[in-house]
């Protein structure tokens, strides 16, 4: 099963923001096929390597609906990924936005019916 979605990327510069695209796994959360928008990272290097660099977030969209994230750079290798707590986070919150399931539905659970009408007289 491919559990791979893509995402719009944002890296925060000081004086600049980096716009790029990704596929998220969102079994792993790692993060691959990072291609920048009108950035060259050959000729300017990597957005984390710079000292303007404050933080990266990322975008999943479905019919106009947007999910935001954070999303962690190992600035040694320049794998971006998504920590698990935020990869679960995610997963609710787009279910629950895309699909209006409920966190509670999603992880298993289930909404309890709401109570019968009472019938009969009451004084």
């Amino acid at each position: 099963m491919d559990l791979k979605v893509p995402i719009s990327i944002t890296d925060e510069l000081s004086e600049a923001v980096i716009q790029s695209t990704g596929s998220l796994n969102l079994a792993s959360g790692e993060i691959h096929r990072v291609e920048y928008q009108d950035y060259d990272p050959d000729l300017q290097g990597y957005p984390f390597e710079s000292s303007e660099y404050e933080f990266t977030s990322g975008t999943l969209s479905n019919n106009g609906k947007d999910v935001e994230f954070r999303i962690d750079v190992n600035k040694v290798t320049g794998q971006y990924s998504v920590s698990a707590s935020e990869l679960l986070e995610i997963k609710v919150r787009a279910a629950a936005l895309f699909a209006g399931i409920t966190g509670k539905a999603l992880l298993g659970g289930s909404e309890p019916a709401p109570a019968p009408a009472r019938r009969g007289k009451f004084h």
